[in-house]
């Protein structure tokens, strides 16, 4: 019923020619509906988004396709639409930042914005075996971060995993792109995930599934892996001839 009424609410404001009271009427719909009929709560806030692209509001519109990627990500399970919604969302972000024209000392808001809704399509990109995109993602975001003082230490995280992705591709892909990250950021080689990379390559190479297991638990006994993670060097393992019980530890 609170949904309905700011609906209505909306249109009257469109009718009187107000613009972003007619927007925050539709995004409170939104809200209102989110808890009742996702579906519903989805329309509210494309229509929103619609008003504020016309007004050329487009950072608060990439704020609102980011709560309707959100909806189909927990409630209406449809990856590929929440894919689209962040996509479109990092677009507007990269758009507001291109149209100020303005250097900042560190990476600007809409910057770091828009690299969290392309980390999120490169997750579920790889997830859905779409693997060149993901790498694609992951070295764009990697090379954007790498010179900065604040955000490079997050690039390792991300060049480890363009590397996973090409690992799964392709074993000699992996060891060429993990050259070239090194050679790109000399800080990866003495992290972490470029040893490991290089055990797994290793173990991969002899086909040595042992190797491989040991490699992946000492570095979970340090760096608990995460779902993503334990899900990409699966795929890995698997492909080492005679692994069948897809366990990695």
């Amino acid at each position: 019923a609170a949904g309905n009424a700011f609906c209505q609410a909306a249109k009257l404001h469109m009718q009187l020619q107000s613009k972003h009271d007619s927007a925050t009427s539709f995004v409170d719909a939104g809200n209102a509906y989110k808890k009742a009929d996702p579906q519903e709560a989805i329309n509210c806030l494309n229509a929103a988004i619609d008003i504020y692209t016309d007004m050329g509001r487009f950072t608060i519109a990439a704020k609102h396709h980011i709560t309707i990627a959100e909806i189909y990500e927990a409630e209406l399970v449809d990856i590929e639409k929440a894919i689209a919604h962040y996509e479109q969302a990092a677009d507007y972000y990269k758009g507001e930042e291109s149209n100020r024209q303005v250097v900042f000392v560190t990476e600007s808001q809409q910057g770091s914005s828009a690299n969290k809704c392309l980390l999120k399509v490169a997750a579920y990109a790889a997830q859905l075996e779409q693997y060149q995109k993901a790498i694609e993602i992951y070295e764009q975001v990697g090379t954007n971060t790498m010179d900065n003082p604040l955000l490079k230490y997050s690039a390792k995280e991300y060049f480890f995993k363009a590397a996973l992705c090409h690992f799964i591709v392709d074993e000699l892909n992996a060891k060429l792109a993990l050259e070239k990250y090194e050679e790109m950021f000399p800080a990866f080689t003495d992290s972490r995930e470029c040893k490991l990379l290089k055990k797994l390559l290793e173990a991969h190479e002899e086909q040595n599934c042992e190797a491989y297991t040991e490699a992946v638990k000492e570095f979970d006994s340090i760096s608990r892996l995460d779902q993503w993670l334990t899900t990409m060097l699966l795929r890995i393992k698997k492909s080492i001839q005679g692994e069948g019980d897809g366990d990695l530890k």
